[in-house]
């Protein structure tokens, strides 16, 4: 950190400026802002000369926002290839994509997005002839957000179909907002019968039996709470369809922390109501069970019983047809376990495993595949991954004894594991890889097979100018403290040796996340593949903090130990250039998010270590971030700023605390969403000014640019959104890293 004299309060630590204002950047005043810092934290007070920038709504705030439109404006007329890059990834996600299957008797319920659609529509699909289950079967659209907004802000963020697949519950964030609102409707008829509910965000559907009512999460009203609490205080609720909100039963949540999280779920039966709750992202889940069978009403909430609570450990618990408690948990065992008990009895010293954790996979998803054409021989189907790479094993229903494995395309992911809840003896799941579309598969217990079922509409090849042969493969880096990190490159095939190491240094982004217990499997992405195709490398790191090793991965890139992840993100890239992939001046790194974090620290950390940064949607002031957003539900991830020792955790990485003047700052493209109601856009704009005014590098040769959009928030957006974000993240970085992007160099043959 650097040193300002103040003569009444000691130093002053923060960012700091350049003696001189660096020409070709918009004017930013430098104020005076000082936060004073709880007794006990390594410093006393910290400068915050670009606090005036929170305030998106004042008049100098959106002076210096329209300076930096012009000024991105400016640069990206430069950046050849765009329009081509623009043409190329709309041809890849004009390919569509499809969901797995959701079945409710004889009905499916699927996504699909066809070529050229801006979104996804639900489908419904089942038979003609309802006295026909197995006759003729057609297919229609239930909800279609561009039907609903031809706009295309609004977004379906999440449905579920009542038991008997008749109802379905949907939500919807309308507008460019990220506000869910729960609507029901009649599958038969496509009405709405229920809705919206507000104030339903991150809510979950617990569906009754004969579609009556549902549990649900609901966030108190506004004029009920706090100012600046309105996104929190949940509430898990019993909503009869087409009730009023006054009639609702609340069932859990009142007296606990107010940024509590909780989930539901229902028995198929529907006599065993299961409520999971966790305060923020902690990674510490309670879970209790409530018998709905013992007396209970729809007009009272039912007694619940603790499963497990006040463990430090994640867990979810349901009980199955076959009238177990199936509980899926860390708790002794960071990598995942699944249990059995008797939900009578339920508290973990009387559950029995039926998968125990293995050391060289972490557990990621199960299914039941019990029906009447696998006899007395039902089986478990599990999910796991091996350093983020997907396998799919199958186990006895009875003990968990392993029957064998089920063969795989490649190195890539599965998602969406799935069967029948009424059972059945098949399951169904997509797979991907770096660059290959997602594509469903079906698994049929009775013979072992596994076959392709639906694939995306459409065809991707012409895009990236035909079939350009790529391989993905895996390598190990050591990190500052001698753990072993790995990395996911793809590279076009004809770039490497035999071997598959690079013939040659070539342009390489550098991905990572590093947080929250997310892993980054190999899964496909439009603009890894035309980046890729154009002749580039692109690498995804395994980071501490993430999930790819299980919960002792994650934690050890938590709190204290977040420099961590800063350190295995320099391993790699150390790694990737001393191994010949790539050179400092044509490396790039690249973050979202949590991501941002992780590239805004590791730019401000070894500033001359990277060509160009692409930092979106980013937390970057430590120390005022549970301020603003869902920040204060991360405190259990970052540290607590409000405490003085975890104060001294966030201010040992903060990027925006870390800036100093006359440093040779990469070429820089933050990117945001004035919609974001998650991380507040002002990080990124306090960090482009801070560094806009610390560089020693001339724009000219390393600019520092911001770009923002609105009606949009952090997560989903339409095809036309992402094909232009994405190709002016691509055309930056092949601006900055020499890559023409706009080319497809022909295959070549190392005969």
């Amino acid at each position: 950190m650097s040193d300002a004299a103040d003569p009444d309060h000691g130093p002053v630590h923060g960012p700091t400026a350049a003696a001189a204002p660096v020409p070709g950047y918009p004017p930013a005043r430098r104020g005076d802002d000082v936060e004073d810092l709880p007794a006990g934290a390594p410093v006393a007070r910290v400068a915050d000369p670009y606090r005036w920038l929170e305030d998106a709504s004042s008049e100098e705030t959106a002076a210096w926002a329209a300076a930096q439109d012009a000024l991105l404006a400016e640069h990206r007329a430069g950046w050849e290839g765009r329009d081509a890059v623009v043409g190329r990834l709309a041809g890849l996600l004009g390919a569509g994509s499809v969901g797995v299957p959701v079945h409710r008797g004889a009905r499916r319920f699927s996504t699909r997005r066809e070529p050229g659609a801006e979104h996804a529509v639900l489908l419904v699909r089942e038979p003609a002839d309802a006295a026909d289950p197995d006759g003729a079967q057609v297919e229609r659209v239930l909800v279609d957000p561009v039907a609903v907004d031809p706009s295309g802000l609004t977004t379906l963020d999440a449905w579920q179909p009542s038991l008997e697949g008749d109802l379905l519950a949907y939500q919807l964030s309308e507008g460019g907002s990220e506000e869910s609102a729960l609507r029901v409707l009649d599958v038969a008829t496509g009405e709405v019968v229920d809705g919206p509910l507000d104030r339903t965000r991150y809510s979950p559907v617990a569906w009754l039996p004969g579609g009556t009512a549902f549990y649900c999460v609901r966030r108190l009203a506004p004029d009920l709470v706090p100012d600046g609490e309105e996104q929190f205080h949940r509430r898990v609720v019993l909503h009869e369809v087409g009730g009023a909100e006054l009639d609702e039963v609340e069932v859990f949540g009142a007296g606990r922390d107010l940024r509590t999280y909780y989930g539901v779920s229902v028995s198929r039966d529907g006599r065993w109501l299961s409520v999971t709750a966790a305060v923020g992202t902690d990674p510490r889940t309670d879970v209790w069970l409530a018998d709905l069978g013992e007396g209970s009403t729809a007009a009272a909430a039912p007694p619940l019983r603790e499963v497990v609570v006040g463990e430090d450990a994640a867990t979810s618990a349901g009980v199955r047809r076959d009238g177990r408690l199936y509980v899926s948990t860390d708790l002794g065992a960071p990598r995942g376990r699944l249990a059995v008990a008797d939900p009578h009895d339920p508290r973990p010293d009387r559950w029995r495993d039926l998968l125990a954790e293995r050391d060289d996979a972490v557990l990621e998803g199960w299914t039941v595949l019990d029906g009447p054409g696998l006899g007395d021989a039902p089986v478990l189907l599990a999910a796991w991954t091996t350093h983020a790479v997907s396998r799919l094993t199958v186990h006895d229903l009875a003990d968990g004894a392993l029957r064998g494995e089920v063969a795989l395309p490649g190195t890539g992911t599965v998602g969406g594991l799935v069967s029948r809840p009424e059972g059945g003896h098949e399951a169904w799941f997509v797979v991907t890889d770096p660059t290959t579309l997602p594509h469903v598969h079906r698994y049929d217990a009775r013979t072992g097979e596994v076959a392709v079922v639906e694939g995306p509409p459409g065809d991707a090849a012409d895009a990236v100018g035909g079939d350009v042969p790529t391989r993905t493969q895996q390598l190990e880096v050591t990190s500052a403290d001698g753990t072993t990190v790995r990395v996911l490159v793809t590279a076009r095939t004809d770039a490497l040796d035999a071997d598959g190491r690079p013939l040659a240094p070539a342009p390489l982004v550098l991905y990572g996340y590093g947080g929250f217990g997310i892993s980054l499997p190999p899964t496909w992405s439009a603009g890894t593949l035309a980046w890729v195709r154009s002749g580039g490398v692109w690498a995804v790191a395994g980071l501490r903090g993430g999930g790819e090793e299980g919960e002792e991965w994650h934690r050890a890139g938590m709190g204290p130990h977040k420099p961590r992840v800063y350190e295995d993100l320099e391993a790699a890239a150390d790694a990737l250039t001393d191994r010949g992939w790539t050179t400092t001046d044509r490396l790039g790194i690249y973050g979202g998010s949590n991501g941002g974090l992780l590239v805004g620290a590791a730019l401000t950390r070894r500033p001359a270590g990277y060509r160009a940064v692409v930092c979106s949607a980013p937390l970057l002031d430590m120390v005022r971030y549970q301020l603003h957003g869902l920040g204060r539900t991360w405190a259990g991830e970052y540290g607590d700023a409000e405490d003085a020792e975890q104060l001294g955790w966030l201010l040992a990485h903060s990027p925006y605390h870390h800036v100093r003047a006359d440093e040779p700052y990469p070429a820089t493209l933050f990117t945001v969403f004035d919609g974001d109601s998650r991380v507040d856009p002002l990080h990124a704009r306090k960090l482009c000014a801070a560094l806009q005014a610390a560089t020693s590098r001339p724009v000219e040769e390393a600019p520092v640019l911001l770009r923002r959009e609105a009606d949009v928030g952090h997560g989903a957006r339409s095809v036309t959104r992402s094909t232009a974000l994405t190709a002016d993240v691509l055309a930056f970085l092949g601006h900055e890293l020499g890559l023409d992007v706009a080319a497809v160099p022909p295959a070549v043959s190392r005969r």
